[in-house]
């Protein structure tokens, strides 16, 4: 499974896409989509075009995105949220599913506690795909909601097959 981190940003959206193999994690890519300048819609198109190059180029079958929190400043939080909705439209687009994850349950996958700061989950995303060559923090950050998606979604395919050998078990002892 390929998976595509995104952490959302209208300067700079962070994105980190890795491959899963049962427990084994390992490093695709990562980068930022950058935009500048005051026009507002330009720099959402840009950052659009730019991550929906990312998603041709790399092919992910899945994509998770950061949940972002409300600040003192709404209309830097307005801002946010519309090049969020960049970040969940461009992979929805492409016709992959998108997990949204807040920063602590990222933090709490990849580092083990909710409240790490910015170099805990850098020297845990190196740790967890030795080698790779991180172009920075918004991209680690990616990397680090890549992993938090592969290992939700390891958990709930290891519940959903339970759930059917349970199923498979229960129906053949009441044919019995």
């Amino acid at each position: 499974m390929r998976v595509l981190g995104i952490d959302p940003g209208l300067g700079n959206l962070g994105w980190g896409i890795i491959d899963v193999d049962g427990a084994r994690l390992s490093h695709v890519g990562n980068g930022v989509c950058k935009s500048t300048g005051s026009d507002l819609g330009a720099r959402l198109l840009v950052l659009f075009d730019q991550l929906c190059a990312v998603i041709a180029q790399h092919s992910p079958d899945t994509a998770a995105v950061e949940q972002t929190f409300v600040n003192k400043d709404g209309a830097g939080t307005l801002k946010l949220g519309q090049a969020r909705g960049i970040a969940m439209l461009a992979p929805a687009r492409a016709g992959l599913s998108v997990g949204e994850y807040y920063p602590n349950a990222v933090k709490k996958a990849v580092v083990g506690v909710g409240h790490a700061d910015k170099r805990q989950v850098l020297h845990m995303v190196q740790l967890q795909l030795p080698g790779a060559k991180i172009t920075g923090p918004d991209a680690a950050d990616a990397l680090a909601i890549a992993i938090c998606h592969a290992h939700h979604c390891q958990s709930a395919s290891r519940l959903t097959d339970a759930l059917a050998r349970a199923e498979t078990t229960r129906s053949a002892e009441a044919a019995r």
